[in-house]
């Protein structure tokens, strides 16, 4: 530590640094007991085992499904927001956000009445075209899909308004069509904004707990997923619990290391 370092921490007031210091103390502690715990000695073999394995397997597969979905929808709807002039843009917006802050449980039951049998647009689903969602990996995808979304609505729209239109309007006066312009010239454009919002959006998918326990249950092989699957092994199997947390953490741990850069960089 350099001695401006030093001095610098010496000016500090106490009366903030002694919050900030339990603060943190208060966000890393749970964090090391989690990796002071694991069964580091049986780890490979239960990280190899059947029922950890097909979590896994499922949690990839429904998250990377669900942020597929999340990019066909949400790219469009992010660039409605931030160009489109329509009036109540500002309530639009707040309504796409409303998944951040409502409780996940509140949203699987918003989608059982839903999309559920005898749910708004669930029964006709069932009743025309025999597609049920409740308790399938597909109602999985769409659990996952529903709580993700803002976060990558959120991204998008920020590097949308934060992109320079006149790039748009030369590629419209060379004779360009919207959609042309929007795949050659937006798209590339607002590519950063795009991955890190894809990379939340997964993340979220692949953590999501309330929302898919309440719209698709929990079957193992077709809808449990890794944080339902560490609920299941708290009362069975503790250890298989950590070193599902573990895996969770470290994918945690990767997503906010990818994303620095572009922290720091908005922040500059």
């Amino acid at each position: 530590m350099s001695r401006r370092s030093r001095s610098t921490i010496g000016r500090l007031p106490l009366v903030l640094l002694l919050p900030a210091l339990l603060g943190l103390a208060f966000l890393l502690i749970p964090l090391v007991g989690l990796v002071a715990k694991a069964p580091w000695s049986t780890l490979p073999s239960r990280l190899f085992s059947t029922d950890v394995w097909d979590a896994l397997r499922l949690s990839l597969l429904c998250a990377t499904a669900a942020t597929a979905v999340c990019m066909v929808l949400g790219i469009p709807l992010a660039w409605l927001l931030a160009r489109a002039p329509i009036p109540g843009r500002g309530v639009i917006r707040a309504l796409v956000t409303v998944p951040l802050v409502l409780p996940p449980v509140v949203g699987g039951v918003a989608l059982l009445l839903v999309l559920g049998r005898r749910g708004l647009v669930g029964q006709h689903l069932d009743a025309w075209f025999g597609i049920s969602l409740p308790f399938t990996t597909a109602g999985v995808i769409v659990a996952e899909a529903f709580v993700a979304m803002p976060f990558l609505v959120i991204s998008v729209e920020g590097a949308l308004r934060a992109a320079d239109p006149r790039y748009e309007e030369a590629a419209a006066t060379l004779g360009a069509g919207r959609w042309l312009t929007f795949r050659r010239v937006t798209l590339p454009s607002i590519a950063p904004g795009v991955v890190a919002g894809a990379v939340l959006c997964w993340a979220r998918a692949l953590g999501e707990f309330g929302a898919t326990i309440t719209f698709a249950g929990n079957f193992p092989g077709r809808t449990t997923t890794m944080p339902l699957a560490v609920y299941l092994a708290l009362e069975t199997d503790p250890d298989v619990a950590v070193v599902l947390s573990l895996v969770l953490l470290i994918v945690s741990v990767v997503v906010l290391a990818s994303l620095r850069e572009r922290w720091i960089s908005g922040l500059r």
